[in-house]
C-alpha cells in the first residue's frame, strides 16, 4: 500500500489538522463533520472553536496520531483530523 503524501503547513497557513508535523501547534477554525455522534464525540473530547492543539506524536504507519489539547493527551484517527480544519500558529 503506497504511502499517501502529506502536505505540511507552514506557520500562517490554513489546512486540516491531519496536515500537521510532529510539534507543531495550531488553533481550530471549525469542524465539518456530517455524522453527529462523532461530532458531539470531539465536542465532548474539548475539540472546539479557537482551542489550541500540538501534534505530540504520530504511529508509525501515521495513523492515529497523538495530540495535547487542554492539559491532556488524546489520541485520534487521520480520518477524523481530516474533518478539523485549523491554521498554524508554530
Amino acid at each position: 500500500m503506497p504511502k499517501e503524501k502529506r502536505k505540511h503547513l507552514k506557520v500562517g497557513e490554513q489546512g486540516h489538522l491531519s496536515d500537521l508535523r510532529r510539534g507543531q501547534r495550531c488553533v481550530v477554525l471549525n469542524m465539518h463533520n456530517d455524522n453527529k455522534a462523532l461530532r458531539r464525540r470531539l465536542l465532548d473530547m474539548g475539540i472546539t472553536k479557537g482551542v489550541i492543539i500540538r501534534v505530540k506524536k504520530i504511529a508509525p504507519l501515521g495513523d492515529p496520531i497523538d495530540i495535547e489539547i487542554r492539559d491532556y493527551e488524546l489520541c485520534i484517527r487521520k480520518e477524523d483530523m481530516k474533518e478539523i480544519d485549523i491554521e498554524v500558529i508554530k
